[in-house]
């Protein structure tokens, strides 16, 4: 019987795949025709996005009110992270200024970006940065945006400059005022408060006593949030409340960073004298400056710390939103709420004091490496949520997030034998002062 042979043909063609597709979008003013332009673009993209039968609608990541040459905006990182997690394999945005106005900013998150093998599409220039002259035309283009914002902000110097010669404030948000067509007036509803603050901090009160009793009596500030140490301060200090202005007391670094900074000579300073209606006498304002400089020397609290430990600006309250700080117990360090280390449990009832022994063995382990080191800890942790129940949410670098429950060492486990013999001599000591309080009274 003779073999029959066929010629078999498989289909090779692929699943067709769907494209992964966010966008991004950012206005750099909280004014509500801007908020309304934000709303607009966040609607245009979740609808064309979703419109396309080629690509699944990832969300539309949107930041109000920021910058476009700062790095640290949100939404901005959180799209990257998820782009670095490889959920995301295409980005639209409006224009090159919205993505970004620092051309190294642009090329260094684009190229970033190209080597995970995400595309960015910029709908106004029409380019795509994998495209083979993409990165050519966005290092031509992010530097005219960049030339723009350094235009634009030359032009709001200038400005700013010609009111402070003619004896104006750049900022009419003070409380105890109201701007009326560019002049100070008096709201005496806050006025009231402001003339409090001056009289019980020269009555002896000190500002923690002074905040808490204004968040006590439900007093809001001007924008209805809670009274704060460093807002009664600032009130203090400020010389606007005696009817003068001492103009230009900061400046800006550059246009790309916007840091503000304290003018110490740099820039010259302005002063205008009865500008408008004062609320506090001057006479009452130089003894409080007066009364602020001696408890200042008294307490020894006018020059902070400059050191800089391992966990600062790593730890961030999920109930508050405030940064832990570095605490000395006796001989025990810990890191502690800095809400609830100023005004106590009431206004953050959910954190705990974290011995610091007790965040570098968790650390480490999260780490999986034998015992604390800064370097790999600074290169590998983005940062820390201090959460209720003792639970720890440690945020990696790369996205990723661990989750740990940590717990109070037992005092078996803390007595040391250091500490054992440390006890031993302060008995001792305590026993030998005794004796020898005992024999001075008998002679």
């Amino acid at each position: 019987m003779a073999r029959i042979v066929k010629q078999v043909v498989f289909d090779n063609s692929k699943t067709p795949t769907v494209k992964r597709v966010a966008a991004y979008a950012r206005v750099s003013s909280a004014k509500d025709a801007m908020l309304h332009s934000l709303s607009a673009q966040v609607s245009h993209y979740s609808s064309l996005i979703q419109k396309n039968p080629g690509w699944l609608y990832c969300g539309v990541y949107a930041d109000e009110a920021i910058t476009g040459t700062k790095e640290n905006r949100a939404n901005f990182q959180k799209l990257l992270t998820e782009c670095k997690a490889g959920k995301i394999d295409m980005v639209i945005t409006k224009s090159i200024s919205r993505f970004a106005r620092n051309t190294v900013t642009l090329l260094s998150t684009v190229r970033e970006l190209k080597e995970l093998g995400v595309d960015v599409y910029f709908e106004e220039q029409n380019i795509h940065s994998l495209s083979e002259s993409g990165e050519l035309m966005l290092t031509l283009l992010a530097s005219f945006a960049q030339e723009e914002s350094l235009s634009a902000s030359e032009n709001q110097k200038w400005r700013i400059k010609k009111n402070f010669e003619e004896g104006k404030p750049w900022n009419y948000t003070v409380y105890g005022y109201r701007n009326n067509h560019g002049t100070l007036e008096v709201y005496e509803k806050e006025a009231e408060i402001v003339r409090f603050i001056f009289s019980k901090y020269l009555e002896g009160m000190g500002l923690s006593a002074i905040r808490d009793w204004l968040n006590d009596n439900k007093t809001p500030t001007r924008f209805g949030n809670k009274w704060t140490h460093r807002t009664i301060s600032i009130i203090l200090k400020n010389e606007m409340y005696t009817g003068r202005l001492l103009l230009q007391k900061t400046y800006r670094e550059n246009h790309i960073t916007k840091k503000r900074l304290e003018n110490s000579g740099q820039l010259p300073k302005y002063r205008a004298e009865e500008t408008h209606q004062p609320i506090i006498d001057i006479d009452t304002f130089n003894t409080v400056q007066e009364e602020m400089e001696r408890r200042k020397e008294k307490f020894n609290c006018g020059e902070k710390s400059c050191e800089r430990y391992s966990f600062t600006g790593m730890i961030k309250c999920e109930g508050c939103g405030a940064s832990y700080r570095r605490k000395i117990r006796g001989e025990k360090v810990h890191w502690i709420c800095s809400t609830y280390n100023s005004t106590g449990k009431k206004n953050c009832p959910t954190s705990s004091a974290i011995p610091e022994t007790v965040l570098k063995d968790i650390i480490s382990k999260a780490l999986g490496i034998v015992s604390f080191d800064d370097v790999i800890f600074q290169k590998e942790v983005k940062g820390i949520y201090a959460c209720k129940n003792h639970l720890l949410k440690i945020e990696k670098t790369d996205g990723s997030i661990i989750e740990c429950v940590w717990t109070m060492p037992s005092r078996s486990e803390s007595w040391t034998p250091e500490k054992r013999e440390l006890a031993r001599q302060r008995k001792l000591e305590e026993i030998n002062n005794a004796r020898c309080n005992s024999n001075t009274c008998n002679n």
